[in-house]
């Protein structure tokens, strides 16, 4: 039986097209009814064909999703047929030291990312690891289990392990209009934090003021490190969310103060930018990488979403078809949250 899915074909163009019923789950995999795919950069990155690695095409796009279990294969337990379930982003091994530990984005042996290198969520039904999927809590929507395991639990990662952001700090979260610039404000003021978010256009300031930001600057009208320094009377912040790249690495290092720290998970505008070695130094600053989340983060960020802490901020649902009128708005950065796209009632 063929089921639909939408695949990249070729650079730049998104097809529906027919694929193969997977077979029942085998030992420890379930079967999953696709609920909704969320977008994120690394779908305009593979739509652009910047996919870093080895891939074939046609491929599945999608990396973050959620799914209905509709069967689970033998030997499966932690989630039954009908639950409601985030996706992990990547197949991970599950036997090494990293994973055996929780720590699945510091797997030794990964095989890629959904959607980039693998075929990915956006279409009807999958077969993935049980060990992959993670339980959503009563009550929490298809679309806040969608952005839980790349938008929620990369900011989550990114906050909390890797920066160690604690209440009453300050923190530059850049791009507030993003999907995970709008989690780090919302999860970043919920812990009593002073919020400072640049911006691309006017009409998102307000936006962001509603989600918790203390301060938004209009990057394209000032320069942000000179507001940065301005707000904090000097001292800059105590960590920047970064995950822009080459267009604001220079200013995001000034922004900071003293044994500041800085976070970055994305290189949107280019994937190499000077550093100051003397500031690094001098100023004894801390830059860290983060990739993806691990599972307790994904946990974490469901149960945040389902007690109301945090909410995701959702610029358009489309239907199942082509997205890529929806991948030119992100890649021009004209939207302010998360595209969605529902695949299955």
């Amino acid at each position: 039986m063929a089921l639909r899915a939408l695949q990249l074909v070729s650079e730049r163009e998104v097809k529906v097209t027919d694929v193969e019923a997977p077979p029942p789950p085998g030992e420890g995999e379930v079967q999953l009814k696709i609920k909704v795919v969320a977008l994120n950069h690394i779908d305009v990155w593979g739509w652009r064909g910047m996919a870093f690695a080895k891939r074939k095409l046609p491929m599945t796009v999608g990396a973050e999703a959620s799914a209905e279990v509709a069967a689970i294969g033998p030997g499966v337990s932690g989630v039954k047929t009908g639950d409601l379930v985030a996706i992990y982003g990547a197949p991970t091994c599950g036997v090494c030291r990293p994973c055996r530990e929780g720590r699945d984005n510091h797997c030794e042996h990964p095989k890629g990312v959904h959607g980039f290198h693998l075929d990915g969520y956006a279409r009807e039904f999958a077969n993935m690891p049980a060990r992959n999927v993670v339980r959503a809590p009563e009550g929490l929507s298809d679309i806040a289990a969608a952005v839980a395991p790349v938008t929620f639990g990369t900011c989550e990662h990114m906050l909390f392990d890797n920066a160690k952001l604690e209440s009453g700090e300050t923190v530059l979260v850049h791009a507030g209009g993003s999907g995970i610039g709008s989690a780090a404000i919302q999860l970043a003021k919920k812990i009593g934090c002073t919020v400072i978010t640049t911006v691309g256009s006017d009409d998102k300031i307000e936006r962001c003021h509603e989600l918790g930001a203390d301060h938004v600057i209009n990057y394209r009208t000032d320069r942000f490190e000179g507001a940065v320094r301005k707000i904090t009377k000097k001292k800059g912040v105590d960590v920047v969310f970064e995950h822009v790249g080459k267009d604001t690495w220079a200013g995001s290092m000034l922004s900071l103060r003293r044994g500041g720290r800085l976070v970055t998970c994305g290189s949107t505008s280019g994937v190499s930018a000077e550093t100051n070695l003397m500031m690094l130094f001098q100023q004894q600053l801390r830059l860290i990488g983060s990739f993806g989340c691990n599972m307790r983060n994904l946990t974490d960020a469901m149960e945040k979403m389902a007690k109301g802490i945090v909410h995701p901020v959702i610029d358009t649902e489309l239907e199942f078809g082509d997205l890529s009128k929806a991948l030119e708005r992100m890649e021009s950065r004209k939207v302010f949250g998360k595209i969605v796209m529902r695949v299955n009632d």
